[in-house]
């Protein structure tokens, strides 16, 4: 017992470790109080998915990729599948 416990714990550690990771969306207003902070370093998209949260999972991966601590969305279409577009910002 004490054995599946050390294993639940170390799982459940090491998923919110790699949250605590991945690039997060912020808002253009939220941006603008902390753009000083940051630096561009690339624009990625998404498309063809069929809803909002697994193309925010797709920019947010693909923010990753690139080293990103943030991104912001820059379009967006909803026209039967999703299509966006970000700007993908680092910490100076």
């Amino acid at each position: 017992m004490n054995k599946l416990s050390t294993i639940s714990l170390a799982l459940l550690v090491s998923t919110f470790s790699f949250s605590a990771l991945s690039a997060e969306m912020m808002t253009k207003n939220e941006f603008k109080k902390v753009h000083n902070q940051y630096k561009e370093i690339g624009n990625i998209s998404t498309s063809g998915e069929t809803d909002s949260a697994t193309a925010k999972d797709d920019l947010s991966k693909k923010a990753d990729e690139l080293g990103g601590d943030i991104y912001i969305l820059t379009s967006g279409n909803t026209n039967n599948k999703i299509h966006g577009t970000a700007k993908v910002y680092k910490k100076k």
